[in-house]
């Protein structure tokens, strides 16, 4: 490996979302410091928060069926049954909810928890709760995906938070998604909620800390495994 490529290897990348803010927080940094050494500073660091937030770093996911990987960086805050969102269409049958909570130093590229087809993707308004809360699952603002996956029906919902008040998307209703696969992005700190088949056994607990695209949440049984990749 040559010195160039050593340099590249350890930084990690910046999402292009977060360009538009990271050029914002700099002219900002210059802008201040030409009134005040202690203000240049302090928006020094802000700008680094910034370049930080972004962060979009690659992830090796285990490449299973039977696994449902973490769609997000955070920590558990919920197991359990709930009702997923209704404007999903999915009826009042209980699933098994896993929540992950990103806090503002969390990476908050969100990955997709399984593969399979993307049947439909629904945006609702909302208020901007703090996303710890259980009741932020109803009332803030929320994008959720349904996804057909090879154990049924399983969904991924972003949900903004008491700072958040961006969900980006960038997948589509109708194509495939693998498990891993970056889908969006959540400004800035937010949850993810999965909600899986009862036929999935929860792997994870309140309190634990998840990595995107490579803790697993919960398993499925009676499919071999397969090697794991790298998702880029």
């Amino acid at each position: 490996m040559s010195l160039v490529d050593s340099i590249k290897n350890a930084f990690v990348p910046i999402h292009r979302e977060g360009y538009p803010f990271i050029a914002a927080f700099g002219a900002g940094t210059l802008f201040l410091g030409y009134f005040s050494s202690v203000l240049f500073w302090i928006a020094l660091i802000l700008t680094a928060w910034c370049v930080y937030f972004f962060r979009d770093p690659e992830r090796v996911t285990p490449v299973d069926d039977r696994l449902v990987v973490s769609p997000a960086d955070g920590v558990i805050s919920a197991v359990g049954p709930a009702v997923p969102p209704r404007e999903l269409g999915l009826g009042n049958t209980e699933m098994t909810r896993i929540s992950v909570f990103m806090n503002v130093f969390s990476c908050h590229v969100n990955r997709a928890p399984v593969r399979g087809r993307i049947t439909k993707i629904e945006h609702r308004p909302g208020k901007f709760l703090n996303a710890e809360l259980d009741k932020a699952s109803s009332e803030n603002e929320r994008n959720g995906l349904v996804i057909d996956s090879p154990n049924g029906i399983v969904v991924a919902v972003q949900i903004a938070g008491l700072v958040a008040r961006r969900i980006v998307c960038w997948a589509e209703t109708g194509g495939s998604i693998a498990i891993g696969e970056r889908f969006g992005l959540i400004r800035f700190g937010s949850r993810v909620d999965v909600f899986l088949p009862s036929t999935a056994v929860p792997r994870v607990a309140v309190g634990q800390t998840a990595v995107g695209g490579e803790t697993v949440l919960a398993e499925f049984g009676g499919v071999s495994a397969t090697p794991l990749v790298r998702i880029s």
